[in-house]
């Protein structure tokens, strides 16, 4: 089957009820998209299916209906993402594990959020989890970006 994945059609010899996230991983070797829990519940898998926030781990290969983009392709080394900008100036980061899936579902909310309130922020990104708890850093950044993105 075919999949395009941050831009680039590739080819995968798999079963069509292989998770996306193992695809992703270990067919095609894009590390960004971490498995967490497998059920759906942490978001540390998630990635963009036609810019939508999914999580990984719950999407068959077989049910993929658009492009997917993963933390590799939401910005590039030379014009980071603003979420991305906005996680380093704000040193969100602890551990990291969870990190590219707070960004993927960030952009995503951000794409259709794009002045969000911080009661919006805090209902959008509870959908993933930190085990490090840098919730408030989080929040912090998700506002950052907005903004970076309104002005361009």
């Amino acid at each position: 089957m075919q999949i395009t994945v941050n831009g680039e059609t590739r080819e995968v010899d798999v079963e069509e009820d292989m998770p996306l996230l193992w695809v992703l991983r270990d067919e095609l070797g894009i590390k960004g998209v971490k498995y967490g829990c497998g059920i759906a519940q942490c978001g540390a898998c998630t990635v963009h299916i036609d810019g939508e926030a999914v999580k990984s781990c719950q999407v068959f290969a077989g049910d993929v209906w658009g492009e997917v983009t993963t933390i590799e392709g939401l910005g590039t080394p030379d014009a980071l993402h603003a979420v991305q900008a906005a996680w380093i100036e704000h040193q969100v980061a602890q551990c990291g594990y969870c990190q590219s899936g707070h960004m993927m579902l960030a952009a995503s909310f951000l794409s259709e959020t794009p002045d969000p309130s911080e009661t919006q922020i805090d209902a959008a990104m509870s959908a993933n989890l930190c085990r490090c708890g840098t919730y408030p850093r989080i929040r912090e950044a998700v506002k950052t970006a907005a903004k970076m993105m309104r002005e361009g």
